[in-house]
């Protein structure tokens, strides 16, 4: 007898730094509803040493970065639901980055949220938080891929963090 199991869901929340990725991703986890595991690019980086960032920044980010989608899709094929907090860059260095990710997930049930707000309002809060250069949002915006499939967007100019985890859920749960 075969068990079959049902994959989680990936939920991959793309969208420039400071947009509220990662205030969604909060918001979603506080439901309690539904559980969900979160994974995030910083968070993925953070385990590539700071020498060999400084060495080949992008070539080391492109790699933990598929790693970080290999990862989501054990998850997902396990089971269990996955929040990708993260920004699709295309780069020289990650080349086909979306291609690649799409292909790492192809079996998975993905959904692709855009999350976006004015770039000037991106910049207050980079600077706001300290931890981001004052333009980083503008020069992520150049080099994110045109091409993604969208199953829904959300700005975070207009809604609360809640609201947009809350139309995220009922768009992939239908509840």
């Amino acid at each position: 007898m075969v068990i079959t199991m049902e994959k989680g869901k990936i939920i991959f929340l793309n969208g420039v730094t400071s947009t509220g990725k990662t205030s969604i991703v909060d918001a979603m986890q506080n439901r309690g509803d539904i559980f969900f595991y979160a994974m995030a690019n910083d968070l993925f980086q953070d385990m590539v040493g700071v020498r060999y960032l400084r060495e080949n920044y992008w070539k080391y980010l492109g790699d933990v970065l598929m790693e970080m989608y290999r990862t989501a899709k054990e998850f997902s094929d396990r089971g269990h639901h996955v929040i990708l907090d993260g920004v699709l860059s295309e780069r020289p260095e990650i080349p086909d980055h979306y291609g690649r990710m799409l292909e790492i997930l192809s079996d998975s049930p993905l959904y692709m949220v855009h999350v976006t707000c004015p770039l000037e309002l991106c910049r207050k809060r980079n600077l706001a938080r300290g931890d981001r250069g004052e333009f980083q949002s503008h020069e992520q915006a150049k080099h994110m891929p045109q091409n993604v499939e969208y199953a829904l967007e959300v700005d975070t100019s207009v809604l609360s963090s809640e609201e947009c985890a809350e139309i995220i859920v009922k768009t992939v749960f239908g509840e």
